[in-house]
């Protein structure tokens, strides 16, 4: 029982740090840029007042549309209880695998894109389609990646691969190296930060994500907004705990745990912060050079995969 406790503890951390983690991106932004940085509980107060708002709907919305919100939200939600936050050896672990992480993203895009071209709007449509796109190329990038992975540690499992590199200890590996850049320009793709995409943009013809939900309000808003900052959030414990996984913690004591919650935040406040200093540095590209960021993100998770084959294998 107290497995499972801390179970539901670490989704529970999941929910109510993801528009923590996104409001300490902005701020650094806000730092590097000059700019008078938002409270760091501002994401807090914008789901607040969008879930105390009037949820209004096209005519011609159906009942896809209706449901989308509540699906992305589920989806995400599911996804996050598949990735081990602080601890590795607790009850979900038998279903923490990279594939079933990709299946919940997978369904929530599916029905967003949906939801894009429900209601008939132009913008809905051009953002759908240029989801799917960017989708189609990620998610092969992202299984290279995860296969490169699965040869070192021989297995899938997210637990069972920290376990792994753990026991291992610090090895130079070029092939974890090369997962580990493929991994992070996927991810700057999958959750439509610069340069594939930026959350804060208001021009239409270059929206990818957010043309997607202009017809969206209220706490169907709110729920695909709280969403968007969550996957940014498992992405960045992806990235930490996998190929960074000093000081997770491996059994589930009071002090191992207490050190690990540390460790672990730590760890996403640097990777926050250099999240923002890259997209400080970089300007948006145009939507038809995303495909050849891809391509270069696919082509490091290849490189990775044939040293490991050469090197370790061989």
């Amino acid at each position: 029982m107290n497995d499972w406790l801390l179970s539901l503890i670490e989704m529970a951390l999941f929910v109510v740090l993801a528009p923590l983690f996104s409001a300490w991106v902005k701020r650094v932004k806000c730092w590097l840029q000059n700019r008078r940085a938002p409270a760091l509980l501002q994401p807090y107060r914008d789901l607040r007042r969008l879930f105390a708002k009037q949820v209004l709907l096209s005519h011609n919305a159906s009942p896809v549309f209706r449901a989308t919100p509540y699906i992305i939200a589920g989806a995400t939600l599911l996804a996050a209880a598949v990735v081990p936050f602080i601890s590795v050896h607790l009850p979900t672990a038998a279903i923490a695998d990279v594939i079933v992480l990709a299946g919940f993203f997978a369904l929530a895009r599916f029905f967003q894109a949906l939801a894009g071209m429900d209601v008939g709007t132009a913008f809905g449509g051009m953002g759908s389609s240029r989801e799917m796109t960017i989708s189609a190329l990620a998610e092969p990038a992202m299984l290279m990646a995860v296969f490169t992975l699965a040869m070192v540690a021989h297995s899938t499992n997210l637990s069972t691969v920290i376990d792994q590199l753990l026991a291992q200890g610090m090895v130079l590996r070029p092939s974890l190296l090369f997962a580990l850049l493929s991994l992070l320009l996927v991810g700057i793709a999958e959750t439509g930060r610069i340069p594939v995409d930026n959350p804060a943009t208001h021009l239409e013809l270059t929206m990818i994500h957010e043309a997607m939900i202009l017809e969206y309000s209220g706490r169907h808003l709110a729920l695909i907004e709280w969403a968007a900052q969550l996957k940014l959030l498992i992405y960045g414990v992806l990235i930490v705990n996998i190929f960074f996984p000093w000081g997770i913690a491996t059994h589930n004591s009071i002090h191992a745990l207490a050190v690990a919650s540390g460790v672990v935040f730590f760890k996403l406040l640097v990777l926050g912060a250099l999240l923002a200093v890259g997209e400080t540095v970089l300007a948006k590209m145009r939507l038809f050079r995303v495909p050849a960021f891809l391509v270069l993100a696919l082509t490091l998770a290849l490189i990775g995969l044939l040293s490991h084959i050469i090197l370790e294998v061989g």
